[in-house]
């Protein structure tokens, strides 16, 4: 059962009184309204009839909206609570049109209708009906504090009523002294108030029956992503209200610097700060990596940069993400003879490139290599080419052992490269070990980044 500002139990138990209270109404009035021969009490009989099937269907949409999820409303029941708030309000736009009718004809008839031997029993019935107006809005008191529109509905109700009775009270008493005019026109001063307030609640819960975003919470909810993070984006960003609960779903774009941790404890605290300002909210935020122009941020830096004069060749790009800002290494070549200063010149020029067009970049540092040098390739080596650099590192000792298999994965952001040899059974295990330690360090130096480990195994 979900929690709110009114706990469901609570509006179900205000609710259910306030249909017996207004029931017990309805029977005194229009006992009394046909005893005094009072117009005005009769209309307020049949105005508490109304609005007693009107809390009755409040109530049983209520009962209704507290269903848990199920295979038919997978998001729930919440919608029978705009059902149920926007009948209500149609029910008491109708009675307010009504009122309005009665009161116009009662000026234009000009006729009074009061049995005064009775006018004490019309006193006394609507004290009663004042009290039980009163015990009403008590009841439905936290109506402001809550966003249920069944709640609010039921408030309005009360109001309405004890507006109503108010009416029925004056009306009545310049009935029984001889004015004819002044309930009729306090009548209709109230009705064009109800008309106001009813329009407004069926308008809100004919926005939420129809999904309409609301505005202010779309704001927030756009407000908290881009605070989480300066480089954060998002797409497809749809709110939805049910009763009191938002449903919230969008596609955020990280950078792909970032890593699935940092960027599950973004979507968090963005989560978060979002429940804090709305209550109750159902959010769901897919996750995406995100580059430059539609290519990872790596291989954008990389292609900016070989378009920079003096620049022979860029490896080892890497981008790591931290507090919303990107910070850049790169190894860039350049021509062996390249005087220092000019070289230097050269880095300074692959900074600034790399500041003004990959964006958010907080640092670059660059580390320049003459063109001539071998490569360590880290993870642009291929399978095939693994097994050839393992094959040339073993064979120098092609005499006393044989390759096995060699597998290869990256895990952990690292290379790893298994390599399972079989050496000569009699050979000791102090040299054997010796040899298989000379080849993880000889492709080591040929991959960067590598966690080289050679299986000993003995020969038939």
């Amino acid at each position: 059962m979900r929690e709110s500002s009114v706990d469901a139990v609570e509006k179900v138990k205000m609710l259910k009184y306030s249909v017996a209270a207004i029931s017990s109404v309805f029977l005194a009035e229009s006992i009394a309204g046909m005893v005094s021969g009072s117009l005005a009490i009769l209309s307020d009989s049949v105005h508490a009839l109304f609005d007693t099937l009107s809390s009755l269907m409040l109530f049983i949409s209520m009962r209704a909206s507290l269903q848990p999820p199920d295979e038919e409303h997978m998001y729930g029941h919440e919608k029978f609570e705009s059902t149920g708030g926007l009948l209500g309000s149609l029910v008491l736009i109708a009675l307010s049109i009504m009122l309005s009718a009665n009161s116009i004809s009662r000026i234009l008839g000009n006729e009074s209708l009061i049995n005064l031997e009775f006018s004490i029993v019309g006193f006394a019935v609507l004290g009663y009906t004042a009290c039980i107006d009163i015990l009403r809005v008590f009841i439905f008191r936290h109506a402001y504090a809550s966003k249920s529109p069944t709640v609010k509905a039921g408030f309005y109700h009360a109001l309405s009523d004890f507006g109503s009775t108010l009416v029925a009270f004056f009306g009545f008493w310049l009935s029984v002294y001889g004015i004819l005019y002044g309930d009729a026109f306090a009548s209709l001063i109230l009705c064009s108030l109800l008309i106001f307030l009813s329009a407004k609640l069926a308008w809100n819960s004919i926005m939420e029956l129809s999904d309409a975003a609301p505005k202010e919470v779309v704001n927030m909810v756009r407000e908290e992503i881009q605070k989480a993070d300066s480089m954060l984006k998002y797409e497809n960003l749809k709110v939805r209200k049910s009763g009191e609960k938002f449903y919230i779903r969008a596609n955020l774009k990280v950078p792909d610097s970032m890593s699935l941790e940092e960027a599950h404890d973004l979507s968090a605290k963005i989560e978060s700060n979002v429940k804090r300002n709305l209550g109750e909210a159902d959010i769901s935020f897919h996750i995406e990596p995100s580059g430059i122009e539609g290519v990872s941020t790596e291989l954008f830096v990389e292609r900016i940069v070989s378009k920079i004069k003096g620049v022979k060749g860029i490896h080892d790009v890497k981008v790591a993400h931290y507090g919303g800002k990107n910070y850049v290494t790169l190894h860039v070549q350049v021509d062996p003879a390249t005087a220092l200063s000019e070289a230097h010149k050269i880095a300074e020029n692959v900074e600034k490139v790399i500041s003004e067009k990959a964006g958010n970049i907080e640092n670059v540092l660059v580390h320049i290599e003459p063109s001539n040098i071998e490569l360590r390739r880290g993870y642009a080596a291929d399978e095939e080419e693994i097994r050839q650099i393992v094959e040339a590192a073993a064979e120098e000792f092609r005499d006393i052992l044989k390759i096995k298999r060699v597998v290869t994965y990256i895990a952990d952001f690292r290379r790893h490269i298994d390599v399972e040899c079989i050496f000569n059974k009699d050979l000791p295990v102090e040299k054997a070990h010796k040899i298989a330690s000379q080849i993880e360090e000889i492709i080591r130096e040929k991959i960067s980044e590598t966690a080289v480990t050679v299986h000993i195994e003995p020969g038939n």
